[in-house]
């Protein structure tokens, strides 16, 4: 792993690009969970199904603080 930040493939500093992929991670994990909570309903297993909406809910957490984060970082 490079100590450097470059952006010499992408144009896009290491930590710019780490910020996107984890809000784009954790917006994709919170669609992902709505699947798992379906299939937890319907095999009646209402422990699981709120696990999976438990950790839903910490991913939406997770894409929106990235969301605003990147916000206030591109407004400047």
């Amino acid at each position: 792993m490079s100590i450097n930040e470059t952006g010499r493939v992408t144009g896009t500093l290491d930590k710019d690009y780490n910020l996107i992929w984890f809000t784009e991670k954790c917006m994709n994990n919170a669609l992902r969970l709505g699947t798992y909570i379906e299939d937890a309903t319907r095999a009646g297993d209402s422990e699981l199904a709120q696990f999976f909406r438990r950790a839903q809910g910490e991913s939406l957490k997770g894409a929106e603080q990235g969301k605003q984060l990147l916000a206030r970082r591109l407004a400047t």
